[in-house]
């Protein structure tokens, strides 16, 4: 039996054409539309909650639009990551999206963002240089629906601007902390708080800051127990992990 679209599958489970069971089954297949350079998951949203993120860099303009059109159809929200401001500027000539410049993010939304009651996600930057990464981060999480506060440039290096902010940022449900240099930042907060901390090792500071392995292997060997720990400059995945957690929990209640 052929199912085009999700009311034709409710359909026939009420008025007993299919069971339950063979519904579930088909619900968990993934659909996809072949565009020749790229196969485009359009079920995403029913197995994870979320339909599919667009990475953009290394993609054409002309590519991006044409993923963005089939996801369009499909599914809102939408979230290309990694646009480079000449790309953006292309694909604004075909379809309407917002360009975010900091956080080099194309955004479509729909009619209204649904925000999960999750209170909010904390951002933490130890540095102004880590912004960049700090905006994919918030600008993910907000197509996600997860409300978020900033705190910027509040490192190690002067700690006493940390110790200000950290009671408004330990009343947060989730804390992405991202650092560069020597990568200490998410330490000392997961010291401080007890929801769940995602570290994002920044590619920022000189020679042996190596591109950031050096706070990549500090914020692994963190002495904070629990803290979770996601790729370099991965702002994106710091978000994605952050509404993965506060989902699960949300729906389990």
């Amino acid at each position: 039996m052929d199912h085009p679209d999700i009311d034709s599958l409710l359909r026939d489970v009420a008025e007993g054409r299919l069971t339950v069971a063979d519904a579930a089954r088909l619900l968990r297949a993934t659909p996809e539309v072949a565009i020749g350079y790229a196969t485009v998951d359009t079920h995403r949203r029913l197995r994870q909650g979320h339909n599919e993120v667009v990475y953009g860099e290394t993609k054409t303009a002309e590519q991006i639009v044409g993923i963005v059109e089939v996801l369009s159809t499909h599914e809102r929200p939408i979230l290309v990551t990694r646009v480079s401001p000449e790309t953006a500027a292309d694909v604004a000539r075909s379809i309407p999206m917002q360009y975010h410049a900091e956080a080099r993010a194309l955004t479509r939304f729909g009619e209204k963002v649904d925000y999960l009651d999750a209170g909010f996600v904390a951002i933490v930057t130890a540095g102004t240089s880590d912004l960049p990464i700090a905006e994919e981060a918030r600008v993910t999480a907000d197509i996600l629906g997860l409300r978020t506060e900033s705190f910027y440039d509040i490192g190690v290096a002067g700690i006493h601007r940390l110790l200000s902010r950290a009671p408004r940022i330990a009343s947060a449900s989730a804390v992405i902390v991202i650092a560069g240099m020597e990568g200490a930042l998410p330490s000392v907060l997961g010291g401080l708080v007890e929801k769940p901390v995602i570290a994002v090792p920044a590619s920022v500071g000189y020679g042996t800051g190596l591109g950031g392995f050096t706070a990549l292997f500090s914020m692994l060997a963190s002495c904070a127990s629990g803290v979770t720990v996601v790729n370099i400059d991965n702002g994106f995945g710091a978000a994605y992990a952050a509404y993965r957690i506060l989902r699960s929990h949300a729906t389990s209640r």
